[in-house]
């Protein structure tokens, strides 16, 4: 072989190598981009599956066995549909929803929305902390020791963190979710079936089939997580530029959220619809019933998924509520912000949680009248939320280049009118027939 070739060969090899490590430098960073952005779209869509979420799921599963597997996909769509438009909204103005909504509506619009987000976060609050004592309990730890410490440790982890830390313990709180993927399997269900129903909708007209499938759709988008997750942006200071990340943010969030409903669903499906333990009414009846059927661990597991669902949830929602109000009468907003410079938002906060946790404190404390109130709330608050979300992503003096496609125009407005379907319906049968709803 000649010098020049050998030289030839030593230059390509040489080109190669330096391509790779561009390469190779070239996704380092872009993860590194994506993990400095990472946070609010992946908190939000997971503290979805609060105590009242994994109840929905878990009733769903030992009800209907795998039916409703199909809605995974489309719910998927919609909560990603939803959430994407507020993580635009907050990177590219660099604002609040409860501020826009001020700013470009009026304060009128914003009183409601405060009003109807103090009843929603408030009754659900107390579902959270429900949560907390009915987890524990199936331990052996009674609610008069669970709940007051469950209240001081999320009021310690919020007020004297700062945003970074808050979010890095929220982050280890998504991961403890797999424990909810642990009891699927430990169920041993039958996987081809529940592919199969993931992908084939299995469509029943029955009275329990819709009320649960209204149930499922009704509890996948709720409007705290719009003022949570554009506040989250705002707060943590992401710019238009790291708008494609924030935008992954949400879809990974969309995505992880429903496959955890896919392996509750898949859970309780596999054992108690199979042996037909169909009576169950709260997450905790399922986590008790799972011992039996699939073993101390997959109900343990259960247990705990539960509780780390609700100490999630019972810390966000709030938050969420101090955003809201706090941004609509342009007072200081933020994990960020020290007690001193922000004691209204802190305020709130505490409130809701002394308050929600004290309730459960509460002898024979009326918790379905909590829920019902909840549900009703959040019926008449997420149709208001919605348009005014899908005003103010179309008005180009605001979002500039950023507003809506047609095409994604069309498929946001189809969406938003089936979520108001849904959730109005819900409401309407909670408040005019609770026994069917039961």
């Amino acid at each position: 072989m000649s010098w020049t070739a050998i030289t030839g060969k030593l230059e390509a090899w040489r080109a190669r190598g330096e391509n790779a490590r561009k390469t190779g430098r070239h996704w380092r960073r872009r993860i590194a981009l994506f993990l400095a952005v990472v946070g609010p779209g992946l908190i939000t869509s997971n503290v979805d599956n609060d105590a009242g979420g994994i109840t929905v799921y878990s009733t769903s599963g030992a009800q209907l066995g795998y039916a409703l597997l199909w809605t995974i996909i489309p719910i998927s769509i919609a909560l990603y549909v939803s959430e994407e438009m507020c993580a635009r909204m907050g990177v590219v103005t660099g604002k609040g929803l409860s501020d826009l909504i001020r700013e470009e509506f009026g304060f009128r619009s914003t009183f409601f929305v405060m009003l109807a987000g103090l009843a929603v976060d408030f009754s659900n609050t107390v579902a959270e902390f429900a949560g907390v004592a009915a987890s524990m309990a199936i331990f052996g730890i009674t609610k008069y020791v669970s709940v007051p410490i469950a209240a001081i440790v999320v009021w310690v982890l919020v007020v004297r963190g700062t945003y970074r830390q808050v979010e890095k313990i929220f982050l280890v709180a998504c991961v403890f979710y797999g424990t909810y993927v642990a009891s699927a399997f430990l169920a041993k269900p039958n996987w081809l079936l529940a592919a199969k129903q993931t992908f084939i909708p299995d469509i029943h007209m029955n009275a329990a089939y819709i009320l649960a499938l209204t149930a499922l759709i009704g509890t996948s988008v709720a409007p705290w997580q719009f003022f949570y997750l554009q506040a989250g942006y705002v707060e943590k200071r992401v710019g238009a530029r790291q708008y494609k990340h924030a935008r992954l943010d949400v879809l990974v969030g969309s995505i992880t959220c429903m496959a955890i409903v896919f392996f509750i669903i898949v859970c309780t499906a596999a054992t108690l619809n199979a042996s037909g333990h169909t009576e169950i009414t709260e997450a905790a009846d399922a986590a008790k019933a799972l011992a039996p059927l699939a073993g101390r661990w997959a109900a343990g597991l259960f247990a705990l998924g539960l509780l780390n669902a609700s100490l999630f949830s019972a810390s966000v929602l709030p938050l969420s509520t101090a955003h809201v109000i706090c941004e609509g009468l342009g007072f200081e907003a933020g994990i960020n912000h020290k007690f001193r410079d922000a004691k209204i938002f802190y305020g709130l906060y505490t409130a809701l949680i002394v308050l929600g946790g004290g309730v459960i404190l509460i002898p024979r404390a009326p918790l379905l009248k909590i829920l019902v109130l909840s549900q009703v709330a959040n019926g008449i608050w997420l149709p208001f939320v919605l348009v005014l979300i899908l005003l103010l992503i179309n008005r180009k003096d605001l979002m500039g280049s950023h507003v809506n496609s047609k095409g994604f125009n069309t498929l946001a407005w189809t969406i938003s009118i089936a979520l108001i379907v849904v959730t109005v319906a819900l409401a309407y049968v909670t408040i005019f027939k609770p026994h069917a709803a039961g």
